[in-house]
């Protein structure tokens, strides 16, 4: 599976963004899928998953009530939609794929995307 992501850019505090990633080659509909980030200087951080079907999605304390994920599997696309966004959601954003929830949370990913840049000034 080839993951990219789109939808970066420089936005203000408290504005919206959608993160879209894009998935070519096998289905995702056999894997969970996931969002990360990684700030300058900082390691990469777990941002939320999906499950396969899309029933069941977990997120980071850090954006909690924020950010949304959501999936078509149909159109082998993954949504991150970021409301109400703050300075300290800046960085680069990744997607993944994985076999479970679990493996997500722990960085056992089957496959990285390519990242997207996420700048909020305040």
């Amino acid at each position: 599976v080839q993951l990219q992501a789109s939808g970066g850019g420089l936005v203000q505090a408290g504005d919206s963004l959608r993160l879209s990633c894009a998935a070519s080659g096998r289905s995702i509909s056999t894997y969970c899928m996931g969002w990360f980030r990684q700030a300058p200087g900082k390691e990469r951080e777990f941002v939320g998953a999906i499950t396969r079907n899309g029933d069941s999605v977990t997120d980071a304390v850090s954006v909690e009530g924020r950010f949304t994920i959501s999936r078509d599997n149909a159109k082998q696309t993954v949504v991150l939609q970021m409301n109400s966004l703050k300075p300290e959601d800046t960085a680069v954003y990744y997607c993944a794929a994985a076999l479970s929830i679990a493996a997500i949370r722990r960085s056992s990913v089957e496959y990285w995307g390519k990242g997207t840049l996420v700048t909020v000034s305040s």
